[in-house]
């Protein structure tokens, strides 16, 4: 993995976490505990502030950056997809970003809340709790159902395990 201290700010990453050597976390980031960051996956507090929560999943290429002096916080149980991009907005915990999908400035994601892939969630935009928003611009389209919720639930574990069988495993390069 590829973490970078920048002007003394060095990121912290919890217990459990496994992160690709070929991501990248730069400066004041803090990653919770049992969190996965995939292969490409940028995550940048060089000159804004950057906090993840517990057994959030930070899929392959995904971008999460803050604004100079401020925060990008992304909560607990959190899925990123694939691709997605995460500037300076808040995401409650047990949201999913679908892949592809971009959340702009200062944009709410509220809790249990689900980002279409390809959806762009634009400037100061709020997307209220167990919400589905699709779409350009993001907009709400139904209610997230306790089957999505319980089905979701079971994925997002799936990651904190895949943390720990990378840890305990590791990887081979053929």
């Amino acid at each position: 993995m590829s973490i970078y201290e920048f002007e003394g700010k060095r990121p912290k990453i919890g217990a459990g976490c496994y992160v690709y050597e070929s991501a990248n976390i730069i400066g004041d980031v803090t990653i919770g505990e049992r969190c996965y960051v995939g292969p490409g996956a940028v995550v940048r507090g060089d000159y804004g502030t950057v906090k993840v929560g517990d057994e959030t999943a930070i899929e392959d290429n995904v971008v999460i950056h803050a604004r100079p002096d401020e925060l990008c916080k992304i909560g607990s149980h959190v899925t990123l997809g694939h691709a997605a991009i995460i500037h300076n907005a808040t995401l409650e915990d047990w949201c999913v970003i679908g892949m592809g999908a971009i959340v702009s400035d200062y944009a709410r994601i509220g809790e249990w809340a689900v980002v279409g892939e390809g959806a762009v969630v634009k400037n100061k935009t709020v997307i209220e709790p167990s919400q589905i928003a699709v779409g350009v611009p993001a907009k709400p389209v139904a209610p997230v159902s306790d089957e999505y919720k319980k089905l979701w639930t079971h994925y997002k574990g799936l990651y904190a395990e895949l943390a720990e069988k990378r840890l305990r495993d590791g990887l081979r390069k053929v």
